[in-house]
């Protein structure tokens, strides 16, 4: 296709790239390259006009601009990548994608993390960005504080500093930080074991810093299943935080002390599993395309290995091993939250599967993004799209009238506590609960479920 003043090349220039091992990857002017032809494609195509405000943000500047994305300026430009959280359902989307093989080759979220990377290597970060992506400092100076810094984030006075201090929105609900890390437990516990096994757990700084409740729960269900499952000490965040900002060095640092550690348990034909979703994107997806050298190699040999918890125990479930000795149960609807990046991922929602096995559980499931997306809701300027974003998952999760609500993803609870009202549990303390015989709000024991109901 010719250029005129109205047709731009939709082929991939000479600028195209989104592997940061490559020069190209961080000149300026071969960015721009693509940054004016994924324009032009979006514009032409205008099929993701329902995720983020990235893509109306674009629209409606260039509508605006004689239908010409070469009349989008350098600021608004910053200001439509700045919209994107990351939620990746425009790539899943998106018919011109290389992971359909399109000779477009349209990667919008990578264009955007390439772009937020040179701006980072330029100009560094915010102290915001540095907090928020470095969630394993943030939890240890947190925990140093003996429950001081979570009073505090229930103070109005403190969010209000904090708002303007740090540009974290006053009314975000955050995450509360455990006393008690997830692997100080399992050490207590002697669940951190040499290389071997069937699995190997990769909490997450989540699990690790905020809700180890949670990889406790994983660990019940699966020795439940008699799986050999172990952990590790010293795992990092899996870099995602700050690969949000553009921050490479840091992802890359945290992948290779995880790598060191992870390895020797594949390598010995343990699976990997990551028990939030981003995070198993992360080291199944990301890593071996943003690493370098032996990394990317060591990256790739993880990344087959790497599993959501659901869907290992899915893997199960047609064998003798595979429990289905539940003794309570919700008895009924069950709102569950399909996460985005689980999404991306393509391996189907087992989690929401398993919860099938409980007798007298009917799914009612929300396929729509919450919002939330790694540390966007918690900013200033993300809080309030952010809210609009997940409208429809919150309305969909209320519309099935179910008093148990779950998801995969830990940070999308958050959301949904906050706007929604209700908390969602993991898929996987939903199982724990339903084993241990723990009662659900409205639910019932399994032996008085109506007989035709209990073998269902």
């Amino acid at each position: 296709m010719s250029e005129t003043k109205h047709s731009i090349t939709l082929q991939p220039s000479d600028g195209l790239s989104y592997d940061p091992s490559q020069a190209k990857y961080w000149d300026a002017a071969a960015l721009g390259k693509e940054v004016t032809r994924a324009f032009e494609i979006c514009h032409s195509c205008r099929m993701c006009f329902k995720y983020c405000d990235s893509f109306p943000m674009l629209f409606k500047i260039v509508d605006e601009r004689d239908q010409d994305v070469r009349n989008v300026t350098a600021v608004e430009t910053e200001a439509i990548f700045d919209a994107c959280f990351q939620c990746k359902l425009c790539e899943v989307q998106c018919p011109y994608t290389p992971r359909d093989k399109h000779e477009f080759q349209l990667d919008f979220p990578k264009l955007v993390h390439r772009f937020k990377a040179l701006r980072h290597k330029h100009k560094g970060a915010k102290l915001r960005d540095r907090l928020l992506g470095d969630p394993d400092g943030s939890a240890k100076l947190a925990r140093a504080s003996f429950g001081i810094a979570n009073a505090m984030n229930r103070v109005p006075a403190h969010r209000w500093f904090m708002e303007k201090l740090l540009g974290i929105h006053r009314d975000k609900l955050l995450p509360e930080f455990a006393p008690q890390t997830f692997e100080r437990w399992a050490e207590g516990e002697g669940w951190i074991k040499e290389p071997g096994g069937e699995a190997v757990l990769f909490p997450t700084c989540y699990v690790q810093n905020n809700e180890p409740q949670v990889g406790r729960d994983v660990l019940e269900v699966l020795s439940k299943n008699q799986v050999d499952v172990r952990c590790t000490k010293g795992q990092q965040c899996c870099g995602m935080p700050a690969w949000e900002h553009g921050d490479l060095e840091t992802l890359r640092k945290n992948a290779h002390a995880n790598l060191d550690l992870l390895l020797p348990y594949v390598e010995k034909g343990a699976k990997v599993l990551a028990i939030n979703p981003t995070c198993s994107m992360m080291l199944r997806r990301e890593w071996p395309e943003l690493l370098e050298g032996a990394d990317r190699e060591r990256a790739k040999q993880l990344s087959a290995a790497v599993m959501d918890p659901g869907e290992f125990l899915w893997s199960l479930r047609n064998q003798e091993r595979f429990s289905t000795a539940f003794v309570t149960t919700p008895g009924g609807p069950v709102a569950y939250h399909a996460p985005c990046h689980l999404r991306a991922q393509a391996v189907g929602f087992r989690g929401r599967d398993l919860l099938r096995k409980i007798p007298g559980v009917q799914i009612e499931s929300t396929i729509e993004c919450c919002g939330h997306d790694g540390t966007y809701a918690m900013t200033l300027e993300g809080f309030e799209p952010s809210q609009r974003a997940g409208a429809n998952s919150f309305e969909g999760m209320q519309e099935a009238k179910a008093q148990v609500w779950a998801t995969d993803c830990p940070l999308a609870a958050l959301q949904f506590e906050q706007h929604a009202g209700t908390r969602p549990a993991h898929p996987f303390s939903i199982l724990a609960r339903a084993y241990r015989g723990q009662a659900f709000p409205g639910g019932k024991r399994v032996d008085e479920l109506p007989r035709a109901e209990e073998n269902s």
